[in-house]
């Protein structure tokens, strides 16, 4: 694990790929998935700690705005070769087991994770109905290695705004951290 932190060079609006869908073993538009008022990307993993550490808050946390009409979308971008606990057949027993509520997209050629700027696992994107990101970030401050409670608070938080319907002029950035998405060579 290289501890790696999230970009601060990021893309400004939400974008439509086909990826395989693991629950389902399918080729899905990920735009599909999109709700006009929040959609939250996830970059995350089956085998980083990190995302280990906040895997039961990110199934309580989509079941808490889902119903309010706010779409979760989870992404593996990481080298299936190399790290075979991150392929589309253990990403599909994660999902299953944990009861990801949300679909978890494999990222084959590593497109998606180019195209946000994304760096490490896990790694958040908000954006609005319009497709506008509002947040880039953490979770929250907690980390494996803290005492900090895993509660969402930064994401909740967002998500809270966007369904009051506050204004956010420009995107919120609270950079995370976590293990590097592990790039094909």
């Amino acid at each position: 694990m290289v501890l790696t932190y999230s970009s601060s060079e990021i893309k400004m609006q939400i974008k439509d790929f086909n990826l395989l869908e693991v629950s389902s073993g399918k080729k899905k538009s990920m735009k599909d998935f999109f709700s006009s008022k929040a959609t939250v990307i996830m970059f995350i993993c089956n085998h980083c700690p990190y995302v280990k550490h906040i895997n039961a808050e990110l199934v309580r946390l989509s079941n808490d705005f889902i119903k309010k009409g706010v779409s979760f979308l989870a992404i593996s971008s990481n080298d299936e070769e190399k790290y075979p606990e991150d392929s589309p057949e253990n990403m599909k027993k994660i999902h299953h087991k944990l009861a990801y509520p949300f679909p978890y997209f494999f990222d084959e050629k590593q497109d998606v994770a180019r195209y946000y700027c994304a760096k490490c696992t896990p790694e958040f994107f908000i954006f609005s109905g319009k497709g506008n990101l509002y947040y880039h970030g953490q979770l929250d401050d907690s980390r494996p290695d803290n005492d900090i409670p895993v509660t969402g608070l930064d994401v909740r938080n967002v998500l809270k705004n966007i369904l009051k319907g506050t204004n956010i002029n420009s995107p919120i950035s609270k950079l995370s951290y976590g293990c590097n998405i592990k790039w094909k060579t």
